[in-house]
């Protein structure tokens, strides 16, 4: 069983900065892709960033520019930087890795929320 922990959400004021952190915990033998999404009140989940297992990069057209997906293979974790937030940055932001372990699938995180007044 692989557990995902987000941390790093917050309150903070437009054009602030905020990093998200994704830890992956169990039984690990690799992160192949990894993604972070976020959900706003009353609108769909949507896909902000992703980062192949080759370093590849993504970003909803929204956040590029200012959101940069990184990793650190050791710690089995994701990060999402968050720079220049907007207040319609604000959501529940979700991370989502597929993981090779005992089982080859993807798991989610809980959900961190973000807060950006403005």
């Amino acid at each position: 069983q692989v557990q995902l922990a987000e941390s790093g959400g917050g309150l903070v004021q437009a054009g602030g900065s905020l990093r998200l952190s994704c830890a992956a915990s169990g039984i690990i033998v690799s992160i192949n892709s990894m993604a972070w999404y976020r959900q706003a009140p009353g609108k769909l989940r949507e896909l902000v960033a992703t980062l192949t297992g080759s370093g590849l990069t993504n970003y909803a057209d929204s956040v590029k520019g200012r959101f940069i997906v990184s990793r650190d293979n050791a710690k089995n974790t994701v990060y999402l930087q968050m720079n220049s937030l907007k207040p319609e940055d604000t959501a529940v932001y979700y991370c989502n890795l597929f993981v090779v372990g005992v089982r080859q699938r993807d798991y989610w995180g809980r959900g961190t929320q973000v807060t950006v007044s403005s």
